[in-house]
């Protein structure tokens, strides 16, 4: 049988699927005003973020989502940039 999508497109795919599922999660534990249905949103939020997490490594040591070395210039500019951020709230 022939396959119809590579691993990279099926991987790719189920990444996407996984930040989709966590960002709806995460917008319905923070719009839910019943803690016994957030505390089963925040659940089912922290598996997926386990899920996408495997499917992610998969990818990486796949080689199919490379990870460059971030500059150490461009980490103090993201540190500098989130830290303000934080002080302003």
């Amino acid at each position: 049988m022939e396959q119809l999508y590579t691993d990279k497109e099926v991987l790719q795919d189920a990444l996407t699927a996984e930040k989709t599922a966590t960002n709806n999660y995460n917008t319905y534990a923070n719009e839910c005003v019943h803690d016994t249905v957030r505390e089963a949103i925040l659940n089912c939020l922290s598996e997926e973020h386990k899920i996408q997490e495997e499917v992610f490594n998969a990818m990486h040591t796949r080689g199919l989502y490379p990870t460059p070395e971030a500059e150490d210039k461009k980490v103090d500019e993201a540190k500098q940039k989130f830290s303000c951020t934080y002080k302003s709230l």
